[in-house]
């Protein structure tokens, strides 16, 4: 991706492409041809290779990778320039989040070691966790807010009270303050 932002850059792609469709790369262990770093990266290769044209993003999902250790790191790695090649900006589904130190690391290996375009990030541990990956403009953090797995609402929607006395759920009050 070159100096512009990573939501100019999505946001052209949308329009060049006339589409939000974002694709995820998720290679479920039961999907693989082998359980092993390579067929995780041949599944997304082929999915890659037949959805460029139509969509304006990427999303891999870390852990399918990261659990097969280093190699699959490498193999994310290498999906994500894959991606690349084809001109498709890639938002890297991590979900990271806490204290500073450690998001500057989470920032570093996924902005610089992976060259991914933009991150997922968990916000509960407060706003000096997220800044570290927010600090390169040029990057994109889509910030957790309310989830779809079934157990999502235990804290996500717990009410909470926000500053003008007003009661939502906990999803709302992230929301807002994500905006800032």
């Amino acid at each position: 991706m070159s100096a512009s932002s990573f939501f100019d850059v999505l946001s052209k792609e949308a329009c060049k492409k006339n589409t939000l469709l974002c694709v995820g790369l998720d290679p479920h262990s039961k999907e693989l041809k082998e359980n092993t770093p390579e067929a995780a990266k041949e599944f997304c290769a082929k999915l890659i290779e037949n959805t460029h044209e139509y969509c304006c993003c990427y999303k891999p999902n870390a852990a399918f990778f990261e659990c097969f250790g280093a190699s699959g790191v490498e193999a994310l790695h290498q999906v994500i320039a894959l991606c690349k090649e084809k001109g498709v900006p890639v938002l890297l589904d991590a979900k990271r989040g806490d204290i500073g130190s450690t998001s500057e690391a989470y920032a570093e290996a996924a902005y610089k070691a992976a060259d991914a375009d933009a991150l997922t990030a968990s916000p509960y541990m407060g706003e000096d966790s997220m800044e570290p990956l927010m600090r390169d403009s040029s990057k994109g953090i889509f910030i957790l807010t309310r989830t779809s797995n079934p157990g999502a609402s235990d804290i996500q929607s717990l009410s909470v009270v926000d500053e003008c006395g007003n009661r939502a759920p906990l999803y709302e009050s992230v929301a807002k303050l994500a905006q800032k």
